[in-house]
């Protein structure tokens, strides 16, 4: 069975850093795109970033929320079957719980097939 399991949250000062990782079991993650999305209490879902995965002639290629282009950077280790979210320079903003999601095509639109079980950052001195 599918499954993506995040870790990786954690409470941090602004001006932080902090590691996503988003980890595939029951199928291979560089076959597929990863995205990584956001949710704060009260608010919508949104995206932050996504990857484009190995099988359809744009292995590697990103995209960015606003928001977060400069600051956050995502890549994928295929050894360990793993993409991650590296967030630096983090504001209070960035609190929420964040999501990763796998489907064909690296789009900030959260129509994703597949959806983890989400974890926690928060951002707070």
């Amino acid at each position: 069975q599918e499954q993506l399991v995040e870790s990786g949250g954690d409470l941090v000062q602004p001006g932080g850093s902090l590691r996503l990782s988003c980890a595939g079991f029951g199928f291979h993650l560089d076959f597929w795109a990863i995205g990584w999305f956001r949710q704060a209490p009260g608010k919508e879902r949104e995206a932050v970033s996504c990857i484009s995965g190995s099988d359809n002639g744009s292995d590697g290629r990103s995209k960015y929320a606003d928001s977060v282009q400069g600051r956050f950077t995502i890549s994928r280790d295929i050894a360990k079957n793993t993409v991650y979210l590296q967030m630096n320079g983090l504001k209070p903003e960035d609190t929420a719980t964040y999501y990763c999601a796998a489907d064909w095509q690296c789009t900030l639109d959260d129509d994703y097939a597949y959806w983890g079980q989400g974890t926690q950052v928060t951002v707070s001195s």
